[in-house]
């Protein structure tokens, strides 16, 4: 503990409260209660710590949050360590904790169920969770306040409250009657304790006999005074006791009874739990109870009276008619009121301080005795009747809350169900659930007030006439008439008057409102409290002294029994006990506020417990606040919750969030009724007024009296992050050692039902309202819960429900039986009910039905009085007088006003409980069944044991015999299943996983001596043997008994036919052998049956194994004969046999002809004669089948392809071309040719003509500069062509004016001019004349739209106020070409050769297409080219259209293309000077590496002669002539026995990594050089210095850029040749150089231009922040293609030349095809990117293709990679034939497969050369093809491809 700490002092002392009736969970503490008067306004020190403004509801108000740094909390280093033994006061023992681990802890009703053996034995027990349990503090301390209450501790000790009552009352009755008691009598030079004082001669006897035994003395020394006798000591306390004592003893001996019938009759009947049935009667009569003169209360009156005015006083006169006539007088008022009787000494323990928070324990209102109704409420009837309810229609009883301190929701939330607050109307309609536990309203007679208050009308006549005759209680403040009061006062009183009630005392008590706090300012209360309170205490009580500065556990324990002990001690702490947490939050998180917490679903969880699935309280319909739903409590030091059990005696969890200790004491269940005796003992004037007292959780007893008197008493501390569980019917109480949180609710596991049942009965003794009704409960679950396991509990439970329902029914319908023990004290003996009970209408049923006596619910019957609307249970229903009839018409119901009502009839009763105990009995009816079976049956019937296991095993409980007959019957299934292996007659198949046998031979050969060991013939035998063992019955043991019996039948006959092989057929042995199979077991006799049987087969089936007699044909194969013979050795025949030697010579003569067949098949050159012998031979010999069908296949290929060669051959010939074969067929044809192993005659003249009609193809290539592609790209790339030039050449595709794309706004300019010419019908742009698709630029001069895809201009070079001239309208724009553009007449020269060819191209389509397209749109044309008008401006629209469309097709009309550009440049001049004719039209494509050097490149070498010889003819060459030796080289075939081939056929060449006739000898690795084919393309024979393989070696990826400076290097500075750092330096120091010149186009830049007409072109397409050849007068433009880029880095040249350079686009860091990642560098090194300056025979790297997919601009992709996709697929192309075979000769091997075609447009790459072909420096990491990269990574690229060449 931490030091004391000085604070400022607490309020002055208040004086003691009153109480509310019932308890909470664990530590329940009772309600604040109501006062009249003005209301002060509430605080502590200095003022509400809170800054409370009342006027402000709960959850509206905002504090200081809460530092939970500052308080102990579970997990945290300021959690003080656990104590588990400890010092405490009165030697109270401890009670035991928990320590379940995370196993345990996972199921808490199970847990729960395991420890309560134990814990019951302490009341209460302490759970510890595991460590890893620690929830999170979910309450939102910033809005969370509570009102607390106010705690008197010496007030809550029993016998101080009863001391300071009584001194209370004796002092009202001195006053009343002219005597003040200002202090007390001083005996000894002491003060008398007058309270002792009575007690003591109580003890002694009484005043008599005390005073006969003269026993004053002793009575001296019971009181602590001296020993010494003093003379006067026993005439000192006689006369103390004689004048103050003895006359207020006399009154209340003849004043009590009346006031406590008075009492009893406001509260409708006795306190006491009664055992009789009927409640005390209540007396009407017409005459007043205050006429009748032996009343109590007159005689009492009499008594007081005669003490004031003597005792020959006089009567008081009668009282007049009309007095008479009143209504009768109400029971006078009781009330409490201590005067002090020493100046300040004492203060009332419940006097009427001004304050409205005070409500009576017991229901009964003390500043309220005759109540009042509220002005507008209508008079009504004198009858028995609640109290007035207050105006928001709770009851008075109600824990009173302003409605300016909470919000409606919060009343609301509050006024749910509860355990003390009860709502008028149930929350759920149709249910009978309570809402409250608190004690019931008492009934009192209620006055017709009108506007009248209290005081201003008589009680008793209800009559306000005489005010000057009324007298007012000085106590309660109720007025009477004097002539109404007994007897009559013939003058007003001239000191204090106190009505008899307020003399006689009521003891009521209960605890005052606080204020309201938040949790940090309740932290700051306690914590001053704490530390002012032990830093201030006297020497003597202190817990300090000079070696002790820190407070323990046991201070604190030992300090708060001394207070409470103390009666003059006025200490008073505050509470915030019984706080809702459905108006102020949980502190667990839950489902509703924190759904993800895992701890929101956690069965630990307060607000999961009560509902686990083995509670009871889930049965419940809705929640009950405090039982089913947690309640919250904040503690400081010394709060306290008194001694109580749980409402229905349930089970408590009360789980410690944080703060300090706090300590409980239990009470087991079974000291309950010592607890209650020894209590009733120690304070029996507080049980004589309130029986109910320990329900009202107001009171203490010290734990020492308790243990004095029998009663076991344990303690424990509990500390944050732990459980306190409380067990049934144990009584609990504790304090709290400073500030604490603590969360506790109800839960209800299933053995708590006995419990249950008792508290609700206690309940309904006592007259307490039930929180539910247990009756329902009880059906509830009997509903849902269909369980054996809750039957169990729930059967015996229904049927005590059953019992007293149908007892109590009966009593009323019927009477006491004879022999009930009620029959004796039955008062009523008449008629009983006669009519029919109805049933109750669940739609219509009001809810919240109660007893009207007892309280309790009424929810199997009721009893309802129609005048009253009251209800009655049935033990209740006639004897109470629930209105004005005569009794008997209660019982009878005879006059209607009267009705019982059942929930369900007694036979419906019955067959529900029955259901349930069936249920219940199910496991001890089947336990009955099978003990019959066992107990009946010597050998009882495995049928009828399966059938009881079966049932068994369904029912859901534990039945102790079931594993005991599982055991039993699953051995005799055991022995059945056994037995089913010899009985049954279907062959069991025992290898069950064939894998298993295959595989493991281990295993295999284990199942083998199993199912060895289980076919045992003599199993059959143990098995009946072991049958008898067992003892049962089933038809599987009678019939392995018959197949005993027939296996020795079989035995005998199967020996009989062994000794005489001839006295049966192989049939009967096959018969007989099946029939010993059919025993599943191995028996000996059918093993040598088997082999007999086997033998006669062989010898039946020889004569079908040999050749065909008449045809010889052999029908069996090679395979098929030496298994015959196999199995002929394997049955016994006998080598000699002469079978057996047939079948070995012919198997013999069948593997020669395997042998001779297979070596002349692998020769070189098939000698097709031999092979076709062969085939003939196999006739009569049995071989095998699959070397006689590759004969066969052998010889029919061949014959197929050489008819098909004669039939090309003589085809081709034909005069007709239309009859000529297609080249197509000659291709597969030649195929075919390939996979023969010799060619076919015919073949040379087939070739002949084949390479005949491929010169014709290559003529086709190379006119479309395809020179080097694959033939089958020809037919690919003319289609491309084809589709371009429909679209070009469309003929309806008219002239229109300047139209903007569908996706831009139209914004017309004003003043700008319209061109002529019509409307086009097609809505299409640009050079290619397709519709709008991706990036689109527009031309300032024509305007017209064009595709940034067709112009390779990248999406991040443009901007948006950038210009741009299309080539059109300036000729010096160059147009990207992807391939060489034919001329139309070339074209057509080509095509005249078509009728010169052996065959029929598949090219010729195409080609004719291709010519009249472009034929057809010359000739219309041909107007505008060749007409006799001279051009002139007007018609530079229609020119510029139509050379759009010739510059768009991809063939070249040159005269049509010069005449058009030559005179746009005479009518708009944009160029300085005219265009150039053009008689050809070349690709754009920038060179790369040939073949030539890709193999230099793969050998390290650098120069061309030093290439091996067989390299330097071109490889198709070599393989033709090749082919051509083998053909003139060939030899008739020779017989079959010479498997050589007959020439030795020389091989073609081969690549270096190919084995060869003439093989390239390996370059040591030490000797070769590492090259690239890129630097032998860019260095030429400078690779030849040494410092070119070592860079490299370091960097084989190198780029176009870094080889381009060191070729300047090396051509500039001969000391970086062999200097790898030096030449490494200089490259870095230099910039990137450009592949081209600013005026490689033409022109220079600064030539003057026309200055635009608009405003907004002035600025270039693609300006960089620098421009190093600005215009001299005007703004730079887009004119210039050296400004397409930002400028270039390094300039080698100082002025632009006026050529055209084919190179243009070859370096792309400044030019269109740059992507935009390269704008702002000056040099890109990366291969990541293919526009980039490196290429893919830079870097084989698969990053080089990871950008490839659907980017063309037509697909919404960048512009960055529609230039350098071309480039990519182009130069798959180009590099396809390596060194495989040139000019096409190998296209049939080296096309690519056709889907791959389809996918990449028509592109294709050979896999056999090419890209694969170039040398890597690592062998292990090889290169990736690119064509393989790009088609996992480009698919879906022919729409995008479908204009691009290959």
């Amino acid at each position: 503990m931490a030091a004391p700490m000085v604070a400022a002092p607490l309020a002055p002392p208040r004086p003691p409260s009153q109480a509310s009736p019932t308890a909470g969970p664990s530590e329940t503490t009772p309600k604040p209660s109501a006062r009249p008067g003005p209301q002060t306004a509430p605080g502590t020190l200095n003022g509400p710590p809170s800054g409370n403004n009342h006027a402000i509801p709960l959850s509206a108000r905002r504090a200081e949050p809460l530092d939970l740094k500052t308080v102990e909390r579970r997990g945290q280093p300021n959690m003080a360590p656990e104590i588990t033994q400890r010092p405490r006061p009165f030697g109270i023992p401890e009670a035991p904790t928990f320590r379940p681990t995370e196993e345990e802890f996972r199921d808490p009703m199970e847990y729960i169920r395991k420890i309560a053996p134990e814990g019951s034995k302490y009341g209460i027990a302490k759970i510890i969770p595991p460590d890893s349990w620690n929830p999170p503090f979910a309450i939102n301390t910033e809005r969370f306040h509570f009102r607390t209450r106010r705690q008197e501790l010496s007030s809550v000790e029993g016998g101080n409250r009863v001391n300071n009552d009584y001194l209370d009352q004796l002092a009202k009755f001195h006053k009343q009657n002219g005597q003040n008691l200002n202090r007390f009598p001083s005996v000894d030079k002491r003060p008398l304790d007058l309270y002792r004082l009575k007690k003591t001669v109580e003890r002694k006897g009484g005043f008599e006999a005390v005073c006969k035994g003269k026993r004053w003395a002793e009575v001296g020394r019971d009181l602590g005074y001296s020993g010494k006798i003093m003379s006067s000591l026993s005439t000192s306390l006689k006369n103390s006791y004689q004048k103050w004592l003895l006359p207020y003893e006399e009154y209340l001996r003849v004043a009590r009874p009346g006031v406590h019938q008075q009492l009893e009759m406001i509260n409708g009947g006795p306190y006491t739990p009664s055992p009789g049935p009927s409640p005390a009667k209540k007396i009407y009569s017409d005459t007043p109870p205050g006429m009748n003169q032996d009343t109590p209360t007159m005689k009492a009156t009499a008594a007081l009276n005669s003490s004031i005015n003597g005792s020959h006083s006089q009567p008081p006169p009668p009282l007049s008619n009309e007095s008479s006539r009143g209504p009768p007088a109400p029971a006078p008022p009781i009330t409490g009121g201590f005067t002090p009787v020493n100046a300040g000494g004492f203060t009332a323990v419940n006097s009427m301080t001004p304050s409205n928070s005070f409500t009576s324990v017991n229901g009964y209102h003390s500043s309220n005795a005759t109540p009042q109704r509220p002005t507008e409420t209508p008079p009504t009837s004198n009858g028995p009747s609640h109290l007035a309810p207050y105006q928001n229609g709770l009851s008075s009883l109600k824990r009173q809350h302003s409605d300016s301190i909470l919000s409606p929701e919060d009343i609301d939330a509050i006024n749910r169900r509860s355990k003390r607050l009860r709502k008028d109307v149930p929350i759920v309609a149709g249910s009978n659930m309570h809402h409250s536990r608190m004690a019931a309203a008492r009934f009192q007679p209620k006055q017709d007030r009108g506007s009248y208050r209290l005081g201003e009308m008589c009680e008793n006549c209800g009559k306000s006439e005489d005010a000057p005759r009324l007298v007012n209680c000085q106590s309660c403040d109720a007025a009477y008439h004097m002539y109404c009061l007994e007897p009559p006062l013939k003058q007003p009183p001239d000191y204090e008057w106190h009505c008899p009630r307020c003399l006689v005392g009521t003891n009521e008590y209960g605890f005052e409102e606080g204020d309201v706090y938040s949790l940090s300012g309740f932290q700051r209360r306690a914590q001053e409290f704490r530390t002012y309170h032990f830093n201030s205490l006297p020497q003597q009580y202190s817990p300090f002294n000079d070696f002790k500065r820190e407070l323990t556990e046991y201070d604190v324990e030992r300090e708060f029994w001394r207070l409470v002990e103390n009666m003059n001690d006025s200490t008073e702490v505050e509470y915030g006990a019984d706080v809702h947490s459905t108006t102020h939050g949980s502190g667990f998180p839950t489902i509703e506020k924190q759904p993800r917490d895992p701890y929101s679903t956690d069965p630990w969880n307060l607000n999961i417990l009560p509902l686990d699935k083995e509670s009871m309280f889930r049965h419940i319909k809705s929640d009950i606040s405090g039982m089913t739903v947690p309640w919250l409590y904040v503690g400081m030091v010394f709060s306290t919750f008194c001694w109580h059990n749980e409402d229905h005696f349930a089970y408590s969890a009360n789980y410690q969030h944080f703060g300090q200790t706090k300590t409980w004491y239990g009470i087991p269940a079974e000291d309950t009724e010592k607890f209650e005796h020894a209590m009733r003992q120690e304070i029996p004037e507080l049980f004589e007024t309130q029986p109910d007292l320990l329900f009202q959780l107001v009171t203490l007893a010290k734990p020492d009296k308790l243990r004095a008197a029998g009663v076991r008493v344990f303690a424990l501390d509990q500390r944050a992050g732990q459980f306190v569980i409380t067990f049934p019917q144990a009584y609990h109480a504790g304090f709290n050692h400073g500030f604490n949180f603590n969360e506790a609710v109800n839960f209800a596991p299933q053995d708590w039902e006995p419990f249950g049942e008792a508290g609700a009965k206690r309940m309904r003794d006592y007259r307490k309202q039930p929180c539910f009704s247990h009756d329902e409960l009880l059906l509830s679950a009997a509903s849902r819960d269909h369980t054996i396991r809750t039957a169990k509990w729930l059967a015996p439970a229904m049927e005590r429900m059953r019992d007293a329902e149908l007892a109590a029914r009966s009593h009323f319908i019927s009477g006491p039986d004879a022999d009930s023990p009620n029959a004796p004290d039955e008062v009523y003996l008449g008629p009983r009910y006669e009519s029919k009970p109805e049933i109750i209408d669940t739609e219509t049923e009001e809810d919240e039905v109660n007893c009207m006596f007892c309280k309790c619910y009424c929810y199997l019957s009721r009893f309802k009085c129609l005048k009253s609307g009251k209800y009655l249970c049935p033990r209740h229903a006639g004897s109470f007088e629930c209105c004005d009839g005569l009794e008997h018409e209660r019982y009878t119901g005879r006059d209607g006003t009267h009705t019982m009502f059942y929930r369900m009839t007694d036979e419906a009763l019955k067959k529900t409980v029955s259901k349930v105990v069936d249920k219940a009995n199910i496991p001890e009816t089947w336990a009955a069944k099978v003990d019959s079976e066992l107990d009946d049956n010597p050998r009882p019937s495995l049928k009828h044991l399966r059938t009881l296991l079966t049932e068994g095993e369904k029912i859901q409980y534990e039945l102790p015999q079931l594993p005991d007959l599982r055991r039993f019957v699953e051995r005799c299934n055991e022995w059945v299943e056994e037995a089913t292996n010899y009985i049954t007659r279907k062959q069991q198949n025992r290898r069950k996983n064939e894998k298993a046998w295959r595989k493991n031979t281990a295993k295999q050969q284990e199942m083998e001596e199993r199912d060895k060991e289980l076919r045992n013939v003599d199993n059959i035998h143990r098995l009946l043997a072991s049958a008898d063992e067992i003892s049962f019955d089933c038809a599987e043991i009678n019939t392995l008994r018959d197949r005993a019996e027939n296996i020795k039948e079989f035995r005998r006959e199967a020996n009989l036919a062994l000794s005489d092989l001839s006295s049966k057929t192989t049939t009967e042995f096959k018969e007989l052998v099946e029939r010993g199979r059919d025993f599943h077991v191995d028996i000996p006799e059918i093993e040598h049956l088997e082999a007999v049987v086997r033998r006669l087969q062989w010898n039946e089936t020889v004569q079908d194994m040999k050749p065909n007699l008449t045809s010889k044909r052999q029908e069996h194969t090679l395979d098929e004969i030496e298994k015959f013979i196999a199995l002929g050795k394997e049955v016994g025949v006998p080598d000699t046999n002469e079978d057996l030697k047939y079948f070995d010579e012919h198997r013999a003569q069948g593997e020669l002809w395997e042998e001779k067949a297979k070596q002349v098949m692998a020769a070189d050159q098939v000698h097709y004669q031999q092979l076709d012998s062969l085939s003939a031979q196999a006739f009569s010999l049995a071989v095998r089948a699959e070397t006689r069908a590759a004969v066969d296949a052998i010889l029919k290929k061949q014959r197929e392809v050489q008819e098909k060669i004669m039939s090309l051959v003589e085809r081709s010939k034909e005069a007709d071309f239309r009859q000529r074969p297609n080249y197509k067929e000659v291709k597969d044809v030649m195929d075919a040719i390939e996979e023969l192993q010799s060619k076919p005659s015919g073949t040379i003249d087939l070739e002949k003509e084949q390479r005949r009609h491929e010169d014709w193809m290559r003529r086709g290539k190379k006119l479309f500069g395809k020179a080097n592609a694959p033939l089958h790209i020809l037919l690919q790339h003319m289609k491309l062509v084809r589709e371009r030039n429909e679209a070009c050449f469309e003929i309806s595709d008219k002239p229109r004016a300047p139209a903007e794309p569908s996706s831009r706004q139209v914004t017309p300019v004003d003043g700008m001019p319209i061109s002529d010419g019509s409307n086009s019908s097609r809505d299409v742009f640009c050079i290619c004349r397709k519709p709008e698709a991706g990036m689109m630029i527009e031309c300032e001069v024509c305007h017209e739209w064009y595709h940034g895809k067709c112009l390779k201009i990248a999406r991040g070079k443009v901007k948006e106020d950038d210009k741009y001239t299309c080539p059109i309208c300036d000729w010096r724009m160059k147009i990207p070409r992807d391939a060489v553009r034919p001329k139309l007449e070339d074209l057509q020269a080509w095509a005249d050769d078509l009728e010169t060819l052996p065959f029929q191209p598949d090219e010729e389509e195409t080609l004719v297409e291709i010519c009249d397209h472009a034929q057809n749109y010359r000739a219309y044309i041909k107007p505008i080219i060749h007409s006799d008008v001279p051009t002139s401006p007007e018609e530079v629209p229609t020119m510029r259209f139509h050379l759009r469309k010739i510059e768009g097709a991809d063939i070249l009309l040159a005269e049509e293309t010069n005449f058009l550009k030559s005179e746009l440049h005479k009518w708009a001049p944009v160029a300085p000077e005219p265009p150039p004719l053009k008689d050809h039209s070349q690709s754009t494509r920038k060179p790369r590496p040939t073949k030539e050097q890709k193999l230099m490149a793969s050998l390290g070498i650098t120069k061309r002669e030093d290439l091996p010889p067989q390299y330097k003819i071109k490889p198709g060459i070599a393989k033709r002539k090749a082919s051509e030796a083998v053909t003139k080289g060939q030899v008739p075939l020779q017989p079959a026995a010479n498997s050589a081939s007959p020439i030795e056929t020389p091989a073609p060449p081969a690549l270096p990594e190919q084995e060869s006739g003439t093989p390239v000898p390996p370059v040591p690795a030490s000797q070769k050089r590492f090259l690239t084919p890129l630097a032998i393309h860019v260095l030429d024979s400078l690779c030849e210095a040494p410092v070119v393989s070592k860079l490299l070696t370091a960097e084989p990826h190198m780029n176009r850029d870094k080889l381009t400076k060191v070729k300047i290097l090396l051509e500039t500075d001969r000391s970086v040749w062999d200097d790898l750092p030096l030449i490494t330096k200089k490259m870095k120091e230099m910039p990137t150089p450009s592949a081209h010149t600013p005026g490689a186009y033409g022109y220079d830049s600064n030539v003057p231009r026309p200055s635009s007409s608009s405003a907004h072109r002035d600025s270039p397409l693609f300006q960089t922040t620098n421009d190093p050849y600005p215009a001299a007068s005007e703004a730079p433009r887009l004119a210039s293609p050296a400004r397409f880029g930002s400028p270039p880095a390094f300039q080698p040249h100082n002025s632009p030349h006026h050529s055209f350079d084919g190179n243009m686009f070859e370096n792309p860091s400044a030019s269109i095809f740059d992507s935009p990642a390269h704008d702002m560098k000056p040099a890109v090194t990366s291969p990541g990117d293919f526009g980039g300056p490196s290429r893919m025979f830079d870097s084989p790297k698969v990053s080089a293709f990871a950008n490839v997919g659907l980017n063309s601009p037509g697909y919404g992709g960048s512009q960055q990679s529609v230039g350098n996709i071309d480039n990519v697929f182009a130069d798959l192309v180009h590099d396809h034939d390596a060194l495989g075979g040139f000019d096409g000769v190998q296209d049939t091997k080296e096309q690519q497969d056709p889907g791959l075609d389809v996918q990449m447009g028509s592109s294709s790459m050979p896999t056999s050369s090419g890209a694969q072909d170039v040398a890597m420096p690592d062998a292990s990491q090889p290169v990736p093809h690119p064509l393989q990269q790009l088609a996992e990574q480009s698919l879906g690229m022919g729409a995008f491809m479908d204009e691009k060449d290959s």
